[in-house]
């Protein structure tokens, strides 16, 4: 094991990831609507500042402000011919904050999914998927990222292409996908379906998981699918803090701190080893999670009717795999990873 999350992954039982980036930055002044990517050389000193908070609050590693930097993304703002260029920067504000940090600190390059349709339902091909990836992938990884993070994807066939694109550049990965839908993917995908594609992939990733999605308790629930299936490589939760609400004009999420921190623990114990938070989590949740993870003990790997207790009700009674039901481990499969 030679790259830096794998070394960390190595000696160490969780990971704390970051927290959210569109929520961070909308307060610091993002308009909705604009490209948070284009922040990057427009405003260098608020990005620097959105990752050095997530490492103050004790975050092993941050994702880089990239999410949609890649070409078919930026194309809605004119962008789409800085998709290298802007991921590059992105990359390097990170590798400045990271290697003046005083500890390891992950830098992890963040990519999103291309916003069009795959074929044979949409018009984005295979071959073009690939390239819009390995371009952004090419430009993160002159920029110093560690890592490449794809996030929130939802067809199994765009997460395929990623990985097809990360082996070009080079670049080891670690992939999420968003199960918003029942607990399936907005494309159908189940959290036993995605074991089962990562199992299968050329190119796998150094870790996998989910992502968003529309709650803690359901993100947790899809964390006990995964390890259910037995899956050999380490497994990922960032889940959003509580459940958005639209407020005085602008989306607020109600978990608290409090509440973020029974998460991460819950979902340590589950059988997650990365666990961070995604919309709505700030630095203050960061803390609390941090704090928790390192002083409470783990346990054993909750139930359902605990996950709900601690964190609210699942949005649906069925998991996408048996109707809410806990779930049902394969036969033939290795043990969970625990560090």
């Amino acid at each position: 094991m030679t790259d830096a999350l794998s070394r960390m992954l190595g000696r160490r039982e969780w990971l704390l990831a970051d927290g959210a980036t569109g929520t961070n930055l909308f307060n610091m002044g993002l308009e909705s609507g604009d490209a948070p990517e284009l922040w990057n050389d427009r405003h260098p000193d608020r990005i620097r500042r959105l990752y050095a908070s997530a490492v103050e609050a004790g975050s092993d590693l941050f994702l880089t402000n990239s999410f949609g930097g890649n070409a078919a993304r930026l194309k809605l703002h004119d962008a789409q011919d800085r998709a290298r260029e802007l991921s590059r920067i992105a990359a390097e504000l990170g590798r400045d904050v990271a290697d003046t940090s005083g500890r390891e600190v992950v830098v992890a390059g963040s990519v999103g999914p291309t916003g069009e349709i795959m074929a044979p339902m949409g018009q984005l091909t295979h071959e073009l998927a690939v390239e819009i990836f390995h371009e952004q992938a090419d430009g993160l990884k002159e920029g110093g990222a560690d890592v490449l993070w794809l996030e929130t994807i939802s067809a199994p066939e765009e997460y395929k292409a990623a990985a097809e694109a990360f082996r070009l550049a080079g670049m080891p990965w670690c992939g999420t996908m968003s199960f918003d839908t029942a607990g399936r993917t907005m494309m159908g995908l189940t959290s036993a379906d995605m074991v089962t594609m990562v199992d299968g992939l050329e190119y796998p990733p150094l870790a996998f998981g989910a992502n968003c999605g529309v709650g803690a308790s359901d993100l947790l629930r899809t964390v006990l699918g995964f390890v259910a299936q037995g899956p050999e490589l380490p497994v990922i939760a960032k889940g959003n803090a509580g459940i958005p609400k639209y407020e005085h004009g602008h989306i607020h999420y109600d978990g608290t701190p409090d509440l973020m921190a029974e998460y991460a623990v819950l979902a340590r114990d589950a059988g997650a080893t990365i666990i961070g938070g995604c919309c709505g989590t700030m630095p203050e949740h960061l803390a609390k999670m941090h704090e928790a993870l390192e002083t409470r003990p783990r346990g054993p790997r909750p139930t359902l009717e605990q996950i709900t207790e601690a964190l609210g009700p699942f949005s649906s009674a069925a998991d996408g795999t048996g109707e809410g039901e806990e779930p049902t481990p394969r036969r033939g499969r290795g043990r969970r990873r625990r560090g």
